[in-house]
């Protein structure tokens, strides 16, 4: 069980590391081709981590439609096109954490303008479809980061 959790651990640093590569290294400006020792290990100042375990539980921060690749948004405020980039966004996480969809035990969903929660919610279903769907609380806020329109959290049960 102990080495399961290092595994975990080893693989959501990987995640973070692979963000912090998109962003340049430090989210200053830094050369992305700079690669130290320093940059290869996770960094305590980054702001956002992609997940925390605790225990028998992973607790996964609120993923936006970030293109890990080029650290831009995607869809261009269409929110299915967000919707679907940050499904794929928490799938990585999850993926790298060694769980799936079917063990996320609760989510939050953040929504710019709840008038969208139709849309958003038959592609949420499509990617929890499972026999038993997380419990949920989705709310509508005054701003998500980047612009989103969708931002999505969930704690996973490991």
């Amino acid at each position: 069980r102990d080495s399961r959790r290092a595994g975990i651990r080893k693989n959501i640093v990987a995640v973070c590391l692979e963000a912090a590569d998109q962003d340049g290294g430090e989210g200053n400006g830094g050369s992305r081709h700079r690669r130290s020792a320093e940059r290869r290990r996770a960094r305590p100042g980054r702001a956002v981590q992609p997940g925390r375990q605790g225990g028998d539980v992973l607790y996964c921060s609120g993923q936006v439609a970030l293109d890990p690749k080029t650290g831009e948004m995607v869809g261009d405020g269409d929110v299915e096109a967000e919707t679907v980039q940050v499904l794929k966004n928490m799938r990585a996480v999850l993926t790298a954490a060694g769980t799936t969809p079917q063990n996320v035990v609760r989510t939050t969903v953040f929504l710019a303008d709840l008038a969208d929660f139709a849309k958003v919610n038959a592609l949420y279903s499509e990617f929890f479809d499972g026999p038993v769907s997380p419990a949920r609380a989705c709310v509508q806020v005054a701003a998500l980061p980047k612009g989103a329109r969708v931002e999505i959290d969930c704690i996973v049960a490991l």
